[in-house]
């Protein structure tokens, strides 16, 4: 089979970033974030996260090949805005978020392990 092993899909191979950032230089504010080893469950995630900030004009992701383990994240921000800051405070709500949601199901784990 042509399908590349599986390990490959979640190990960054020696010397390759987990993210690489680079501006468009044909549009003001905007820039493409490429983030190794993740798929739609992390683009679409990252996306909705960015379309709740104002300062997102434009916030899309696509898988460059389905063999290809990378996503590509696109962003174009307003003037008050850079796509780094945008990119930066979408992974850290979305780090706050997630934390919430472990604490609240912990206490639920807690609340019913005391029931039992």
């Amino acid at each position: 089979m042509n399908a590349p092993d599986r390990y490959e899909r979640f190990v960054i191979p020696e010397g390759t970033k987990k993210v690489s950032y680079e501006r468009d230089t044909k549009i003001l504010n905007a820039a493409s974030f490429t983030i190794e080893r993740e798929d739609h469950t992390i683009g679409n995630i990252l996306r909705m996260q960015l379309h709740k900030d104002p300062n997102v004009l434009f916030a899309g992701y696509k898988l460059s090949h389905p063999l290809e383990y990378k996503i590509i994240v696109r962003i174009h921000t307003t003037s008050q805005s850079s796509p780094m800051q945008a990119y930066n405070q979408s992974i850290n709500d979305l780090d706050r978020e997630l934390d919430h949601l472990k604490n609240a199901f912990e206490a639920e784990m807690a609340k019913f392990s005391k029931d039992c």
